[in-house]
């Protein structure tokens, strides 16, 4: 394991180093928390796919792939889990593109227009004029809980990386995985966390698309036979006339997924720092092929995961973790430390936009509203800082259980997220009659449900046991449009919508006469 920790120390150092680098500039509070909108295409693009996806990419569902494709095998595993991990990607592919294109420039403008919003929560008040700032508290507990959630199940997947490589106990692989991921957001803050997401995003595209592409061509003829019979499940991603095949109702669940992306304060502050709008359509291109590739290797890598594993006579207790166990058993030490830091990147890149996007939240929406309303800059910074510190803590102590699932804890915390700000988020953008109580409304709406349906509903299984986001996401929508047909907006938010419509259509024509 010597050639794989010297890997993982250089790799680590450097992420450290760009820390120390951004550090050294004794950033404003503008540029810790956005980089100054200066962010260019590809670091626009790395930054928020990176982010987005996580470790989830590379252990959740290659995971889920590797368990259906045991059970396709007739060994064990979970029934249709490459189905729902086939389906799962397709919503998140359709979700990363409607993303991009149309809710990405849109916020860029409107969050400069809205006197230059620089977190999510802030750009909510701006835009709906909330003088009490009602609508900015309510944000910054939904995203300081929701987040707190996310970023344990990041250190978790991260412990796992480390006790799988190194044996090492589970508990001190999570320490040291935390600690790093804190020490360089806490010294670079958005600028560290956007170049380190550059470097991340770049190593997984490579080894993901690398590692299936080398198991592909070195199967013998007994792992092509058990290839074939894993391929057939592919024959079952829709429901069949026989009663087999995958269901309807997990098909939506699956694709629902993808309802998430406009309510994701971690992807949508990458929007907002790039460098003007027309940053965002070479972005896009960049973003949406990224996550097509990715996605499709990630899958690919569990399917045949789990035909070479037990063609090799190994079956995995934990299947988040074969594409650990397929780098280690393919490829020399060093070479693995590579493949295995592709895990690390994943995890780091979106553990570290988690913890700042949360502990900006509560500086600049909790505490400097409700606790110190004359904080100064310096004061809202140190406890921007303070808090990512305090919220790893608790983060940590959540992921303390090994038998954790990072599938399930992210697909809690996505739900969360995207059903409390994915509706307000895209009807503030397109509507400019949607009021503040409709926004505050259905923040809790959306958030309210999340917990309704995962605590409560989904114990009685069958219609209740959908995906959580599909329902909170609709009904936050309804109470949204419901509200705001029954309360006024004002004209200098009326104003505001036309000022960003103006400023988009000026740029189309713009466009326009160029081509």
């Amino acid at each position: 394991m010597t050639g794989i920790l010297i890997i993982f120390i250089l790799y680590l150092a450097l992420m450290l180093g760009i820390g120390f680098w951004f550090n050294r500039k004794k950033l404003n509070l503008n540029e810790y928390l956005l980089g100054d909108r200066q962010l260019n295409p590809w670091v626009t693009a790395m930054s928020a796919q990176a982010s987005d996806m996580s470790g989830w990419l590379l252990t959740g569902l290659p995971g889920l792939a590797y368990a259906g494709s045991l059970f396709y095998l007739g060994i064990s595993g979970a029934d249709y889990g490459i189905q729902e991990a086939f389906w799962t990607a397709v919503g998140l592919g359709i979700g990363t593109v409607l993303n991009w294109l149309l809710v990405a420039r849109r916020l860029r403008v409107y969050t400069e227009v809205s006197n230059n919003s620089l977190t999510i929560p802030s750009y909510l008040q701006n835009r709906f004029k909330d003088k009490k700032g009602i609508i900015c508290v309510v944000t910054g507990i939904v995203i300081v809980f929701f987040f707190t959630v996310y970023t344990s199940s990041m250190f978790s997947a991260g412990a796992k990386l480390f006790s799988n490589i190194f044996e090492l106990d589970y508990t001190l692989a999570l320490i040291i995985g935390a600690v790093v991921i804190v020490g360089y957001t806490f010294l670079g803050g958005f600028l560290a966390v956007s170049w380190t997401d550059l470097i991340q995003g770049l190593l997984m595209f490579f080894c993901l698309v690398f590692v299936p592409v080398f198991m592909f061509f070195g199967f013998d003829g007994m792992q092509s036979e058990l290839l074939e019979r894993v391929m057939s499940a592919f024959g079952e991603l829709l429901p069949q006339a026989d009663g087999t095949g995958y269901s309807w109702s997990g098909i939506i669940g699956a694709i629902a997924w993808g309802l998430g992306y406009c309510g994701m304060p971690h992807i949508l502050v990458r929007f907002m720092a790039c460098k003007d709008k027309r940053t965002i359509k070479p972005a896009a291109t960049i973003a949406i092929v990224w996550v097509a590739i990715t996605m499709a290797a990630a899958i690919l890598i569990g399917v045949l995961g789990g035909v070479y594993l037990s063609s090799q006579l190994t079956i995995l207790g934990d299947s988040e973790q074969v594409f650990m166990q397929v780098v280690k058993n393919l490829f020399p030490p060093v070479v693995a430390g590579v493949m295995l830091s592709a895990i690390l990147a994943a995890i780091m890149s979106t553990a570290d936009s988690q913890l700042l996007v949360a502990s900006s939240s509560f500086a600049t929406d909790i505490f400097k509203r409700l606790i110190k309303k004359d904080a100064t800059e310096k004061q809202v910074l140190l406890v921007s800082k303070i808090s990512m510190v305090v919220i790893a803590a608790i983060a940590l102590v959540i992921a303390l259980d090994p038998d954790s699932s990072v599938f399930d804890v992210v697909s809690y915390a996505w739900a969360g997220l995207g059903a409390s700000f994915g509706p307000i988020i895209f009807i503030s953008l397109y509507s400019k009659k949607v009021t503040c109580p409709a926004a505050i409304a259905g923040i809790c709406t959306g958030a309210g449900t999340t917990l309704l349906f995962k605590y409560v509903l989904a114990q009685f299984g069958g219609i209740w046991a959908i995906y959580e986001i599909l329902p909170g996401f609709i009904l936050s929508t309804i109470v949204i449009l419901v509200v705001s047909k029954f309360t006024k907006t004002t004209p200098e938010m009326e104003a505001e919508f036309d000022e960003m419509k103006r400023l988009i259509n000026e740029d189309d024509k713009k466009e326009e006469i160029v081509a």
